[in-house]
């Protein structure tokens, strides 16, 4: 049976970063119908109810109704360790991270992990996320399982390290590349799941580890790959010691094979003009992680002069450097990040960019991030008065941006009232 939903509809047919207000559509008395686990169409409530009067109509009011968010940067197995107390970077990974990955050796609580992450996600109306693992091939086969179950557009892979980090925690060159293909072709393509090739950046992968990823990548060019850059100065410090050949720090992934359009580049706060140009030119993915940004310390992601310069970009949460699983409140990171570079984001652009900017960045806006017809149907239903403070802002709006906005500025799980995934409505 085919689902009629009814509420305000928001969607974009652009980027509103290059066409303005006029990238966006809202309806206020909208409808979405949903057949099959796609949109099938999106208009006007009075005229689809009457061209589908057999739909099965589920109402929402003034609720708005939205493509769900979609995560860029996420590492699933800090799930425990999130808002951990001052550190920056690099003791970061030593005093927490390290230290709870190692606990994914077990099965059963990389299994447990990956359960609670995947239900926090949907409670914050995350449809999609794409995140790091842990070494331990079970890692992968945990979270994969888990959004499998939940039905979920997930991508993931096998964290990669063979210098600078625990002796559990390191892999070599070989058995890099071993496990990940393994594990690439149990994953890769399996309904929504993609795998991602995944050196966690290059102070902790020697030359002979990256070259051997950028190899498995030049062989499987239908996978992504998901990397750091340029999160902090000192990283980039250390990354000039261990590479003192490199012309930057983006030179020590060229020279293995480990830059190209599929590319993910996590953070990228203090990119040289050679950097910025390179990345443009074979159009790799930023991904901007405000809330860890400012949670760590690292610095202000030119978004501005990145989007002005053609730059693809997503948005991400950084769980657990970033502070919060919602996407709600990483837009308004990003609205203060913007505010301190001197670019203040407009609601459609930061709705944007959770949400379509994200699917772009992730070479996935063919089927996730809009609402349109033949579209996943992995949708969010926001409250927009989820709470008193809320309420009273959005009461005095004059038109839906002013109403959004103080949503996602001070939105939380609770403006989350109901996620769709694949078409149907999860449990909360």
């Amino acid at each position: 049976m085919a689902d009629l939903i009814l509420g305000q509809v928001l969607t974009f047919t652009g980027d509103p970063f290059a066409e303005g207000l006029a990238a966006a559509r809202h309806l206020r008395h909208g409808a979405v119908l949903v057949e099959h686990g796609r949109i099938a169409a999106i208009g006007e409530s009075a005229v689809l109810r009457a061209t589908h009067p057999a739909a099965r109509v589920t109402d929402y009011g003034q609720h708005l109704i939205s493509a769900g968010f979609i995560d860029a940067h996420v590492h699933y197995p800090q799930t425990a360790i999130i808002a951990s107390w001052g550190k920056r970077l690099i003791d970061w990974l030593n005093s927490y991270t390290f230290p709870e990955e190692m606990r994914f050796a077990d099965p059963a609580y990389a299994g447990a992990v990956a359960e609670r992450y995947c239900e926090l996600t949907l409670a914050n109306g995350t449809t999609s996320f794409c995140s790091y693992a842990t070494i331990h091939p079970e890692s992968v086969d945990a979270i994969f399982t888990a959004a499998q179950a939940q039905g979920q557009r997930v991508w993931a892979g096998k964290t990669c390290m063979d210098r600078n980090a625990p002796e559990g925690l390191r892999d070599t060159a070989q058995t890099a590349y071993d496990d990940s293909k393994r594990l690439l072709a149990r994953w890769h393509g399996v309904g929504r799941l993609s795998y991602v090739i995944t050196p966690r950046f290059s102070p902790t992968s020697t030359p002979d580890q990256l070259a051997a990823l950028g190899a498995l990548w030049a062989e499987n060019p239908s996978c992504l790959m998901q990397t750091h850059l340029s999160e902090q100065t000192d990283e980039i410090d250390w990354v000039k010691s261990l590479f003192p050949a490199a012309r930057d720090y983006l030179d020590t992934y060229e020279a293995h094979g480990l830059l190209g359009k599929g590319g993910l580049y996590g953070h990228a706060i203090h990119l040289t003009e050679r950097e910025k140009a390179r990345l443009a030119e074979v159009d790799a993915s930023l991904i901007h992680c405000p809330t860890s940004n400012t949670f760590i310390g690292s610095g202000l992601f030119d978004m501005g002069g990145l989007k002005a310069a053609g730059h693809r970009i997503g948005l991400a949460t950084d769980t657990g450097g970033g502070s919060s699983f919602s996407m709600l409140r990483t837009m308004a990171a990003a609205y203060e990040v913007g505010q301190l570079r001197g670019r203040a984001l407009h609601p459609a652009e930061l709705w944007w960019l959770a949400t379509a900017g994200s699917a772009q960045a992730l070479h996935a806006a063919d089927c996730i991030g809009t609402i349109a017809p033949g579209m996943e149907a992995d949708l969010v239903v926001i409250d927009l008065a989820s709470t008193a403070a809320i309420e009273q802002a959005t009461r005095r709006a004059d038109d839906i941006w002013q109403a959004i906005f103080p949503t996602i500025m001070m939105g939380d799980d609770r403006a989350i009232h109901a996620t769709w995934v694949g078409g149907k409505p999860t449990a909360r």
